[in-house]
């Protein structure tokens, strides 16, 4: 029996293999060197939700049908995002980004993989600050619509308000926290005037187009998911998408110093991966 087993896990690790061959080759997203428990737990999850039976059965499916495809991505992908993460980063874009924008007389900011909103939202709590929110208009955008109508919802775990306010503090945050929430008995529920001027939209960087010039765009730890085409593509993207001096801001383990469009670019804040592009 145990020989059986063991044949059964072979010809299923050869399976899922060869679907993350296939999904890397068809559509350029690269999981083949991903922790293979938390993978083959979520690729069953997605077979369940896909109502198929076999791993084989989602590879065919997935190479035919990209819907099906953005489903596994989306499930594939850690959303992993907290208030005010980094907050070296939000605290370096309040002393070195905002003195730029005040001099605009509208701000479009383009946070592009926002996952369920918290850094939108962060970026909302900066704005309105430092006096910038009522001039801006924050285009929040994620592949997978589940995500995007939690952020939609703009409510969160009560129990994370502890770690979010030590992150707002940290990014320099000049109120108390709590004035942006209303607390229930285990969930948080944000301001509704912190989702005035943002605009919530599926958008997936690997098939769709630019929609309009920003003046900053958010693309933090979004690269890290794709091949060094897809990145080169979505770099591209993100060139043509920003304004003549706009500001891009990256992952911590993502850069652009090996690209076509580093050149491109002046480094603002190398730590923080803020870099300006030059008119």
């Amino acid at each position: 029996m145990d020989a059986v087993d063991g044949k059964m896990t072979d010809l299923e690790q050869l399976e899922i293999e060869l679907l993350l061959e296939g999904v890397y080759r068809r559509y350029g997203y690269d999981f083949r060197q991903y922790a293979y428990a938390s993978l083959r737990r979520r690729i069953w999850h997605r077979i369940h939700g896909e109502r198929l039976k076999t791993v084989s059965e989602l590879q065919s499916k997935a190479l035919h049908d990209r819907s099906c495809m953005e489903r596994l991505v989306s499930d594939l992908v850690i959303h992993v995002t907290e208030m005010f993460r980094d907050p070296g980063m939000f605290a370096a874009f309040r002393k070195q980004v905002v003195p730029m924008l005040r001099s605009l007389p509208s701000v479009r900011i383009w946070h592009a993989g926002c996952s369920t909103g918290e850094e939108v939202y962060s970026m909302a709590i900066l704005l309105q600050e430092e006096g910038l929110y009522e001039r801006a208009t924050l285009y929040a955008t994620d592949v997978n619509e589940n995500v995007l109508q939690r952020a939609e919802q703009a409510v969160f775990p009560l129990k994370k308000m502890k770690a979010y306010t030590k992150n707002y503090i940290l990014a320099g945050g000049k109120d108390e926290f709590s004035k942006y929430y209303t607390a229930g008995s285990d969930a948080a529920a944000f301001q509704p005037s912190l989702k005035e001027r943002i605009v919530f939209a599926q958008h997936n960087l690997v098939t769709d187009r630019s929609f309009n010039e920003f003046h900053v765009i958010f693309c933090r730890n979004v690269l890290i998911y794709f091949d060094p085409v897809l990145q080169a593509h979505v770099h591209d993207l993100i060139y043509e998408s920003l304004s003549g001096s706009g500001i891009l801001v990256l992952g911590d383990k993502e850069t652009i110093t090996f690209t076509k469009h580093a050149s491109s670019y002046e480094v603002l804040n190398p730590h923080e991966k803020i870099y300006g592009k030059i008119n």
